[in-house]
């Protein structure tokens, strides 16, 4: 099969590729199209550290092609999704609700970050074949109503940045400030509207994400190069500040942002992947005793988590089609990375045809 692999620090290419052999537990999911993250573009830098040879990618759309012998419940040629974090569904962490940390086999039960496996532990998604662990606690069934690109959102950056407004313990007539618009902040938006925020203000600073933002939900919208975000926002809440803010990009600057415009007993819930330490200035943190929580999350994942995706979409109560900006063949994923990698043509996300 044809599969992308990473071969060192700013080489993904593609390659041929055995197609993978599948155990008792598994599914063989022949993929009809996925996509790619902002974690892949990480791992292409060199920023995030995969074996060499992995097929990278974690969002797949596709057909099973071949059950495991003990997988109930599914059937060969059924149309189906997998979520980006694939739990065991049985580990202590995922009995604790914490199917991102899955520690399966582990002395605890736990470990960080654990649930990811697809293009991080495992082979991954951008390819013609991927193999599926644990399918009956990862599978969820696609209505054939729904095309491949209006589901394809659901096994991570929706289920991520919905994460980051729940994680926000949202509340009918919250006013919520979502820092950075990129895909994952576009869902976030989506999903604090969604939770009942009644005043939603984003950052960011490319037309296209701003002009997408407003159709996600927000209600005003802050270029962070024409004025000071925080400055702007406080002005806006005349003083009081939001009661949830959600960051979104992973850099010092924009979680101090979300800090300093929090209200005490406030929620900064973020959403960032940090490759450098953070700093907690005091004053925005009031020494400790502003009472503000900072909640974090992986997206989460598992055939129920993906089922509550898939209902939001077929339901209509959010439209994630818009997203997709450019498509390519499988036999072009390099030229959709350089696209991706670089942000340019008011890229937010690629559907990948297999």
């Amino acid at each position: 099969m044809k599969a992308a692999i990473f071969v060192e620090n700013g080489r993904i290419v593609l390659e041929d590729k055995a197609v993978p052999d599948i155990g008792p537990q598994d599914a063989l999911l022949r993929v009809t199209t996925t996509t790619i993250c902002g974690t892949d573009v990480h791992i292409l830098k060199g920023e995030y550290p995969v074996a060499k040879g992995l097929t990278i990618g974690h969002e797949p759309v596709g057909v099973i092609e071949k059950l495991g012998s003990e997988v109930k419940g599914f059937y060969e040629g059924q149309r189906v999704i997998a979520g980006a974090i694939t739990p065991s569904g049985w580990s202590n962490a995922c009995l604790c609700g914490f199917c991102s940390q899955d520690g399966a086999g582990t002395k605890h039960g736990w470990q960080a970050i654990g649930g990811w496996k697809f293009g991080n532990t495992i082979d991954g998604c951008q390819a013609e074949f991927v193999r599926v662990p644990d399918a009956m606690a990862n599978l969820a069934p696609v209505d054939d109503r729904l095309t491949d690109e209006q589901v394809l959102m659901c096994p991570d950056i929706m289920s991520t940045g919905f994460a980051g407004a729940e994680n926000g313990g949202i509340r009918i007539g919250d006013t919520v400030a979502v820092f950075a618009q990129g895909p994952i902040g576009l869902c976030a938006t989506a999903g604090a509207k969604l939770m009942g925020a009644t005043r939603i203000i984003t950052v960011d600073t490319v037309a296209a994400r701003m002009a997408m933002s407003r159709t996600m939900g927000a209600d005003e919208v802050i270029d962070f190069k024409a004025v000071d975000p925080v400055d702007a926002i406080m002005e806006m809440t005349d003083g009081r500040g939001v009661d949830v803010a959600i960051e979104a990009l992973g850099t010092q600057a924009t979680f101090e942002a979300a800090l300093r415009v929090l209200r005490p007993g406030g929620t900064l819930s973020s959403l960032g992947v940090y490759s450098s330490d953070l700093k907690i200035p005091l004053d925005a943190f009031a020494a400790g005793l502003g009472e503000k929580s900072i909640k974090t999350a992986l997206c989460p994942g598992g055939k129920e988590r993906m089922r509550r995706m898939l209902e939001v979409i077929s339901s209509g109560r959010v439209d994630l089609g818009g997203l997709v900006t450019h498509r390519y063949g499988l036999d072009d994923i390099e030229a959709a990375y350089e696209l991706f990698a670089n942000q340019r043509d008011g890229v937010l996300k690629v559907a990948i045809s297999v």
